[in-house]
Order: structure tokens, then C-alpha cells, then sequence
């Protein structure tokens, strides 16, 4: 499925969550409901934000984490790719997302 065709099927599977957009960044894009950065659209897969609680549900899946390289490094972050099934239900995709904006809350709060 081309990049941009991925995007509006993702977008619109989340489309019953107020305020959410997609912001093109490092050649993919961040997903946000309001200011809470939860998801992200990149090569094709969906990731979303997770915690110590929801990680559990991803890697029973067989789902892992986001990885990228910067500059020759392997870097991995609390992100973990949304399985498929989990993607094609509208009402499981929104109990995830939610769960993810939950994390990023969290996430956010202890930084500050």
C-alpha cells in the first residue's frame, strides 16, 4: 500500500478520536491528538506509544519496537508496531490509540 494510501487508511481508522492529526517527520509521520504525540506512520506500519503495561500486549502479538538508525546507531523507542488485526478493527484500533495517548501523558508528565 503507497505511503500516502496507508496514512488515510490509518487516519481514517482513527477518525472517532477528537483532534487527531498527522505530522510528516524523519520521512514518515507523528500522529497526535491535540499536543500528545502517540503513534507513528512510517514505512508502511503503525506504531504506537506504550508503557510497561501496554508494551506486554504488543510483544504477545510478536510486535516490536520502533528502531532507527542515527548516524550508524541503532536507536529504540517506547513505540511498538500496531498488529494487524488489531489495525483493521476500527473499535480495537481506537481502545489502542487511546491507551497510546495515555502513555504519551504520562510520558510527557515525567519529563517535566
Amino acid at each position: 500500500m503507497p505511503a500516502n494510501s496507508f496514512k488515510s487508511f490509518v487516519l481514517d481508522q482513527l477518525s472517532a478520536l477528537p483532534e487527531v492529526r498527522a505530522k510528516a517527520m524523519f520521512g514518515g509521520h507523528g500522529l497526535y491528538q491535540g499536543k500528545s504525540f502517540f503513534g507513528i506512520i512510517f514505512q508502511g506500519r503503525l506504531y504506537f506509544k506504550t508503557d510497561a503495561t501496554s508494551q506486554r500486549d504488543y510483544t504477545a502479538h510478536g510486535m516490536g519496537p520502533f528502531v532507527y538508525d542515527m548516524k550508524g546507531r541503532r536507536v529504540t523507542m517506547s513505540y511498538h508496531e500496531v498488529p494487524t488485526d488489531i489495525l483493521e478493527s476500527r473499535t480495537d484500533v481506537i481502545t489502542w490509540a487511546n491507551r497510546a495517548v495515555q502513555a504519551a501523558a504520562k510520558s510527557k508528565k515525567r519529563k517535566t
